[in-house]
C-alpha cells in the first residue's frame, strides 16, 4: 500500500477546515467553491483533485459537525433506560444546531434517492454523483448512528423484545426522537426531562396496548 502524499494531506485538511468554519459560521449557502479556496489559499483545481463537487465538500464539512452519540445506560429496565437516553439526545440536539441543519440538509439535498443501503449500487450518473453518494451516505450513516445505534441497544435486548414484540424499528425511533428534532426546529421551548418522561411513557404504553391486542386475537 503506497502511502498517501503529505501534500495531498494537507490540502484536503486545508479545505476541510475552511468548508467546515464557513459552514459553522454562515450556513451552506456560505460554503461556495470560491469561498472555501479563497478562505483556505488552495486553487480550485486542487479542491476538485479532492472533491468532486460542492455538494460533497459540504457533505464532508458536515461530518466533521456532527457531535458524538450520548452514553447509553447500561443499567436499569427498559423505561428508566430509554428516558436517560432521550434525555441525553434532547441535550444533544438542543446544543448542537449543526447537527440539527445537517438532518434538514440531508432531507432536502440532491441525490439521495439511493440511500436505503450504504452497499447501494454507484452505477450510473457519472464520476461527480457517484462521488457525492459516497460522502452523503457517509454523513447520513453518521447522523443515522447517533439515533439508531444508541436505541438499538435498549430496544433490541430480550426486555425491549419482550415488552415491545416485534415492532417497527424505523417507527419506534421517529416516536421517541420526532418530538426532540420537531421541538428544536420549530424553536419551542427545549424539552426537559419530565417531558422526556411523557415520551416514553406514552411509546411504551401504546405498544404494551398493541402487543396486548395482538395477543387477545
Amino acid at each position: 500500500m503506497v502511502d498517501e502524499d503529505p501534500r495531498r494531506a494537507r490540502s484536503r485538511t486545508r479545505l476541510l477546515d475552511a468548508a467546515t468554519r464557513l459552514l459553522a459560521e454562515g450556513g451552506t449557502d456560505a460554503v461556495t467553491i470560491d469561498a472555501v479556496t479563497h478562505e483556505a489559499g488552495v486553487a480550485r483545481a486542487t479542491l476538485y483533485r479532492h472533491f468532486a463537487s460542492g455538494t460533497e465538500l459540504v457533505a464532508a464539512a458536515f461530518a466533521r459537525l456532527v457531535p458524538p452519540a450520548p452514553v447509553v445506560p447500561e443499567t436499569g429496565d427498559l423505561r428508566s433506560r430509554l428516558v436517560e437516553l432521550l434525555v441525553g439526545q434532547a441535550r444533544l440536539i438542543e446544543n448542537a444546531p449543526m447537527h440539527v441543519t445537517a438532518m434538514c440538509w440531508l432531507g432536502l439535498g440532491p441525490a439521495l434517492g439511493d440511500y436505503s443501503s450504504a452497499a447501494a449500487s454507484e452505477s450510473g450518473g457519472g464520476e461527480s454523483s457517484a462521488a457525492d453518494r459516497r460522502e452523503l451516505r457517509t454523513l447520513r450513516r453518521t447522523v443515522v448512528e447517533q439515533y439508531r445505534e444508541a436505541f438499538d441497544r435498549i430496544l433490541r435486548t430480550p426486555e425491549g423484545l419482550e415488552v415491545l414484540g416485534e415492532h417497527d424499528y424505523d417507527l419506534a425511533l421517529a416516536q421517541l426522537i420526532g418530538p426532540l428534532v420537531f421541538t428544536r426546529l420549530a424553536t419551542l421551548s427545549p424539552l426537559g426531562r419530565e417531558a422526556c418522561e411523557e415520551i416514553v411513557d406514552d411509546f411504551l404504553a401504546a405498544r404494551r396496548m398493541r402487543e396486548g391486542g395482538r395477543r387477545v386475537r
